[in-house]
């Protein structure tokens, strides 16, 4: 009987140790305001070697931002890679009124990502989650967590959508270009109360990712993040990507779980509106229609 209990509690902690966090915390920030806040993280990443690609102000979530940068060396891994991967090229780090700082795990989202070619860039994600723990602390993960081997092709429950679910895509254009210059002018005009957060674009394999501000006081990020915590500053923006002359945003059920991995149904059902919502302006900002 001791031996039994003894094999239930081993299998149980090897088990919890192949579950990954979607955030790490870093080190409190001690500025005096969100812009003082903002600067200081923009700094310390630069300083480890990251871009900078953009900051996120998020309407209807005050004292809130995310700060997101690229890694050279992870993109040069991400273009070789090609097709959907380009989505992984943003690193983003949330930080909270009270200066607490959260960043999204490496090893967490390129495993989402990349999926069947992560093994290719797992010297990559060890070097950017390296980098990023130096220059902003490693707290240890929050958020939730999910075993890693079900990273690549995760989805919430029974039912739901995974990464390459079909209604993931949102406009066919008549080429590459023409996919890019929709997306630009759209984001650029404002389309649906938007706005471009970043943009990375490889015009050599004809991909592009943009993270997406959406700024609606009805139906923006503002009001579903509050329900389900706005402490996962680092799990926005959102995102619109191009392969060839397609353009896709995962659908929330997706993309908010993968965020948001220990939401409890209860929660879902709560923001039951939020992932069409989300979909009709990301096929409205792809130039997909109305």
């Amino acid at each position: 009987m001791k031996q039994l209990i003894l094999w239930a509690v081993l299998l149980f902690w090897s088990q919890l140790s192949l579950a990954l966090a979607p955030y790490i915390k870093g080190d409190k920030v001690a500025a005096a305001d969100l812009t003082a806040r903002v600067d200081l993280l923009e700094k310390k990443l630069q300083a480890e070697g990251f871009t900078l690609a953009g900051r996120h102000l998020p309407k209807g979530l005050t004292d809130h931002a995310t700060v997101v940068v690229t890694d050279p060396a992870m993109l040069a891994v991400i273009r070789k890679a090609g097709g959907s991967t380009v989505i992984a090229s943003a690193i983003r780090v949330g930080v909270l009124p009270d200066g607490s700082v959260s960043y999204t795990n490496p090893d967490y989202w390129y495993r989402a990502y990349l999926r069947g070619q992560f093994k290719s860039a797992q010297t990559g994600a060890k070097s950017v989650q390296a980098r990023l723990a130096k220059a902003l602390g490693d707290g240890g993960g929050m958020g939730g967590d999910v075993a890693e081997g079900d990273l690549e092709n995760y989805r919430y429950m029974f039912g739901m959508e995974r990464f390459d679910s079909p209604n993931s895509e949102i406009a066919t254009h008549a080429n590459f270009d023409a996919a890019l210059k929709a997306v630009r002018a759209n984001l650029a005009s404002g389309v649906s109360d938007t706005s471009r957060v970043y943009e990375v674009v490889s015009a050599e394999n004809q991909t592009a990712v943009f993270g997406v501000a959406m700024n609606s006081a009805s139906d923006g990020e503002g009001w579903w993040v509050n329900k389900i915590g706005a402490d996962h500053m680092a799990g926005l923006p959102y995102e619109v990507f191009i392969v060839g002359n397609k353009v896709y945003s995962l659908y929330a059920r997706y993309r908010i779980a993968l965020a948001w991995p220990a939401l409890g149904m209860g929660q879902f059902m709560g923001i039951i509106n939020a992932p069409d919502a989300i979909r009709a302006t990301m096929v409205r900002v792809a130039g997909g229609g109305n």
